[in-house]
């Protein structure tokens, strides 16, 4: 049974563009690969860390949203693992149903800094 996970990767900041787009890139292949369904992908940018990581202060935030079973979050997991020059950190989290309808509504414009633009083009109409 698919399960709806979210994963936010932090990359390291010395990546090029192309590195960091590439690295993007090839996790969503691998997901596909493996039979995944990617829901969304977003890119937060560069970022300052809450603490060093590997004497770095800032780093590049990716978000998956994916559909999958656990042995593939677990698979993606020793990948990212793996990929220890670019992956300075990761976490994985299974979405509920409170969590996907959360999000659902946040990529809607429903919630959080885009919701006063909803509502006050909804006011104009």
């Amino acid at each position: 049974m698919l399960k709806q996970y979210e994963t936010v990767i932090i990359l390291s900041p010395l990546l090029s563009e192309d590195e960091l787009k590439t690295a993007t890139s090839g996790y969503t292949k691998w997901l596909k690969k493996k039979k995944a369904e990617l829901v969304h992908q977003e890119s937060w940018g560069l970022r300052q860390l809450a603490y060093p990581i590997e004497n770095k202060h800032s780093g590049f935030y990716v978000v998956l949203e994916f559909k999958a079973e656990n042995t593939t979050v677990a698979e993606l997991e020793v990948e990212l693992i793996r990929d220890n020059l670019r992956v300075l950190r990761f976490l994985t989290v299974a979405l509920d149903k409170y969590a996907i309808k959360y999000n659902e509504d946040k990529r809607a414009g429903l919630v959080g800094r885009n919701k006063k633009n909803v509502q006050s083009k909804e006011a104009n109409a």
